[in-house]
């Protein structure tokens, strides 16, 4: 009887901790319309974004133009990106962080638009120009109002908020099947605008007056700027391995694997699948841990994955990609997260950095593995992969051995 007893409490007490350590900044999101805004806002872009991304053969076939020309128009709104970067934090600090995170809401509302309404070639580069532009600043708001939000309230919700952007990629998804009934790219636009709109309008005065704490600056030095390094290396490293499973692992199941076709497309749903129940339960582990501890768990965990994809066999290779999502998932959050709490340097600028690191891996990591790919092999590339991935293991050490770093 005392061990059937002993047994119960043991799950009993398992049950309840599991809950509050994994599940505690979900529900905080969900049950406080203050956290909640801020994480819709990560909902909206890839909501908007995604609902751009289902329409481009479409827009590709009605201008007439190549994959060449279509490619070159993509890049403008990398382009876009890109600029707004270095001038970010500025406008950011100037404008106070909740306000331009909801300014950033409605100029991406604005320009969503503006590519499917694209007459010709040149109206579509600038119409990507634009939406990238406002994409981009509007995710340094919203990555430096979460970290004041968490300074300020002590509470972690960072990467349940990149889980929001995730599920905002599935919303946009589920949207497609909107694209038959409606037959009007522009009416589906609308829609997704309208959504993100309206919820944001609700909930925008819960953040808009949040500004950033003032920092104490002794001007710059190499000391304060030598961690930023260490969490760019991070971020372009990660976000870049992420890109390159996103674009080569049904290539890889196919051709490396022998996998059937039905099971091609099995490595990415896994990867998105981890990725986004990661970073719904990442903050409740990164509270007890740590967020370097975090970094250098997950990335821990991609290696297990890596090394399971090097196996080539079909459905190790499938649970190999499902855990290099699960580690990745809690990566960049944690990357944004340090970021900002960087002694001496303004959370905005932290942000600003981190994210410009992190898209340049993401845009440049797919065509050096393909230029590897081509030249060598598949598998070279995920060797190549791992190589990286002791990169983000060394920066992790090397930032818990710096005080300079909050790890909170």
């Amino acid at each position: 009887m005392d061990c059937k007893i002993g047994v119960e409490f043991f799950y009993l007490h398992r049950y309840n901790y599991v809950k509050e350590f994994n599940m505690k900044s979900l529900r905080l999101i969900l049950s406080n319309p203050r956290y909640f805004g801020p994480a819709w806002v990560f909902a909206s872009l890839n909501i908007l974004f995604g609902t751009w991304a289902i329409y481009i053969p479409m827009v590709k076939e009605n201008l007439a133009i190549d994959k060449s020309q279509l490619g070159i128009a993509i890049f403008f709104l990398s382009l876009g990106v890109f600029v707004v970067f270095p001038m970010a934090s500025t406008i950011v600090n100037r404008l106070g962080v909740g306000r331009a995170t909801w300014y950033g809401v409605i100029l991406v509302c604005i320009t969503a638009l503006l590519p499917l309404l694209a007459p010709n070639y040149y109206a579509l580069m600038g119409a990507l120009f634009l939406f990238g532009a406002s994409h981009g600043f509007t995710d340094i708001s919203m990555n430096t109002l979460v970290t004041e939000l968490e300074k300020k309230d002590g509470n972690k919700f960072m990467s349940a908020s990149h889980g929001f952007f995730s599920l905002g990629g599935v919303l946009a998804g589920l949207g497609s099947f909107l694209i038959g009934p409606l037959d009007n790219p522009i009416l589906h636009m609308a829609i997704a605008i309208g959504l993100v709109f309206t919820v944001n309008f609700l909930y925008y005065k819960k953040y808009i007056n949040v500004v950033a704490a003032p920092v104490e600056k002794d001007g710059f030095s190499l000391k304060l700027f030598r961690p930023l390094l260490l969490l760019g290396l991070i971020s372009f490293v990660s976000m870049g391995s992420e890109g390159a499973i996103v674009d080569w692992s049904g290539l890889y199941l196919k051709e490396i694997s022998m996998a059937p076709e039905a099971l091609w497309g099995a490595g990415f749903l896994g990867f998105q699948v981890t990725m986004t129940l990661g970073r719904f339960l990442g903050d409740g582990i990164s509270a007890k841990i740590g967020s370097i501890k975090m970094v250098g768990i997950g990335v821990l965990v991609v290696m297990t994955g890596y090394g399971l994809v090097l196996c080539t066999t079909t459905y190790l290779v499938i649970l190999g990609f499902a855990l290099s999502g699960l580690g990745f998932s809690v990566m960049v959050p944690e990357v944004f997260r340090i970021g900002g709490n960087v002694k001496g340097v303004d959370s905005s600028q932290g942000v600003s950095f981190i994210a410009g690191t992190g898209y340049a891996g993401f845009l440049s990591a797919p065509p050096i593995l393909g230029f590897i790919a081509d030249s060598y092999s598949l598998v070279n590339c995920f060797v190549v992969l791992l190589c990286c991935a002791l990169l983000i293991l060394g920066a992790s050490f090397m930032l818990h051995r710096r005080k300079s770093v909050s790890s909170n």
